[in-house]
């Protein structure tokens, strides 16, 4: 029988008896399973949880489990190959069903109502509303600025400077970005933050009210922290005269010549443990254009052996183009990586000019390192922003 099998398998001229193994597919679930796997095996080889730190892949695991700790559904999915206990139990909250499940369900009252406040007492009148920085329950509103005329030639010379290049936009990263004489575009409209109130404290965090004043005339008392929320998003900085603020920092004027530029590059290297790294920048210098100097970007080690982008670039006047660069890597060292990498030649380097940091924060510190201000501030890592010293929130 065996001789007659064997007889076929050497007959079959055609290859019709080869067959490939199926490409199985991995569904979402068993990635999900693989990828917290992975940070089980990092904490059975070195006996505690991935940490911030110079080592991209456990970074990469750190960012993976705070990913995962935030998000309910992935919790409840991974409770059984939660080995050392990284995961805290999680119980779905049961849907109401009924005006009387959501009554019955008011453990603190928030939902009773004197009868003094009761809508069906015709005889209850309005409360005042208290505007001071306590009252977190008042909601802002706009409304019609009075003294709007003050504040419109500021909106035009703004949106000049915008269109010459000389006030650039910046994605808005943190918080204190928010403060006296800012421009701000929120839900894509300019706003300038003439008034920060005084600072309270509320759960834990430090809170006070705008004055707001919007290009359509309008204004607000805002709380910081209810603009800061939607700004996040998609909500941008305009950044101070550039071009003044240049001047002020190396004294340029128009007959100056450039002593280089600075550069945010963004890798486009295919290595799945480059690519896993979220916010991930390269800053340098050079003193030709960026252009040349990445011409041969794919062949060399400071470079990760491949291709990048240009993000960013900003000519510098006056500067030692290389000492800011050496400045900037200082002001992240927190955030700096230590990434291998082998040359054509098959040996390692580390490569220690690439940084976990978003590109918005990159940009603010440039120009923050520009206007002389970066002394008031320092990278919080755990943040992932730029906070004042002293005074982070």
């Amino acid at each position: 029988m065996e001789e007659w099998l064997q007889k076929i398998v050497d007959d079959d001229d055609l290859g019709l008896l080869d067959v490939k193994p199926k490409n199985i597919r991995i569904t979402a679930d068993e990635r999900l399973v693989k990828s917290f796997e992975e940070i089980n095996k990092f904490i059975k080889e070195n006996k505690r949880e991935p940490e911030l730190s110079n080592d991209i892949l456990e970074n990469s695991l750190y960012y993976r489990l705070e990913g995962i700790r935030e998000d309910t559904n992935k919790i409840n999915q991974l409770k059984e190959f939660d080995t050392f206990g990284l995961l805290k139990e999680t119980e779905e909250t049961p849907q109401p069903q009924s005006i009387d499940d959501i009554l019955n369900d008011d453990d603190l009252g928030l939902l009773s109502t004197p009868k003094e406040d009761d809508i069906f007492n015709l005889g209850h009148g309005l409360k005042k509303v208290d505007r001071s920085v306590g009252a977190y329950d008042y909601v802002a509103r706009a409304k019609k600025c009075e003294d709007f005329d003050k504040f419109e030639p500021l909106f035009k010379a703004c949106q000049a400077d915008l269109k010459n290049g000389k006030r650039r936009l910046i994605k808005f990263t943190t918080e204190t970005s928010i403060k006296e004489g800012a421009f701000l575009v929120y839900r894509g409209m300019l706003l300038y933050v003439d008034k920060v109130g005084n600072f309270s404290q509320r759960n834990q965090r430090k809170q006070a009210r705008l004055r707001c004043i919007y290009e359509n005339g309008t204004e607000s008392d805002i709380l910081r922290n209810s603009l800061a929320k939607p700004m996040y998003s998609d909500g941008k900085i305009v950044t101070e005269n550039y071009e003044e603020a240049l001047k002020e920092f190396s004294g340029v004027t128009e007959e100056d010549k450039p002593s280089g530029y600075i550069y945010v590059l963004r890798s486009l290297s295919k290595d799945p443990q480059v690519k896993a790294v979220k916010d991930l920048y390269k800053i340098g210098y050079s003193e030709t254009t960026v252009e040349d100097r990445i011409r041969n970007a794919a062949n060399e080690t400071t470079y990760l052996m491949a291709k990048v982008k240009v993000v960013s670039s900003y000519k510098m006047y006056n500067v030692n183009t290389q000492k800011f660069e050496d400045l900037l890597h200082r002001f992240f060292d927190a955030a700096r990586l230590s990434i291998d990498v082998m040359d054509n030649n098959g040996t390692r380097h580390t490569v220690r000019e690439w940084f976990q940091v978003p590109l918005g924060v990159i940009e603010q510190a440039i120009y923050l390192f520009q206007t002389g201000d970066i002394v008031k501030y320092q990278y919080s890592r755990e943040e992932r922003e730029i906070v004042e010293i002293g005074k982070q929130n």
